[in-house]
């Protein structure tokens, strides 16, 4: 049984990271895709599968061309992940400010 992918992996790459913000502005084709990096087409395939795996990535087939719309709900895990240190570091750097604010 092969492990699924989670959305850490797919985010851990610049191209991915690229390639999602490229579809965060429109749907795209592969080929569309392909065209914006200097790699070859079965290398952003292989980021294109992973991205899919991980549901960051729709990909519908619409006759012989295949169209790619990011999906930002498996960010949502990320998000919250994030959160938690955002929260903690927020909290620590008011308590910072309060102690240098303090008359000596």
């Amino acid at each position: 049984m092969k492990a699924r992918r989670d959305v850490f992996q797919a985010i851990a790459d610049p191209t991915r990271r690229a390639i999602i913000g490229l579809l965060a502005q429109q749907t795209l084709t592969l080929n569309t895709v392909a065209e914006n990096f200097s790699m070859s087409q079965p290398a952003i395939s292989k980021h294109m599968r992973i991205l899919t795996e991980c549901g960051l990535v729709i990909i519908v087939k619409q006759g012989r061309e295949r169209h790619c719309t990011a999906s930002f709900k498996a960010l949502e895990e990320v998000a919250q992940w994030a959160e938690q240190y955002r929260r903690f570091w927020t909290d620590r750097l008011d308590t910072l400010e309060q102690l240098l604010n303090e008359p000596a």
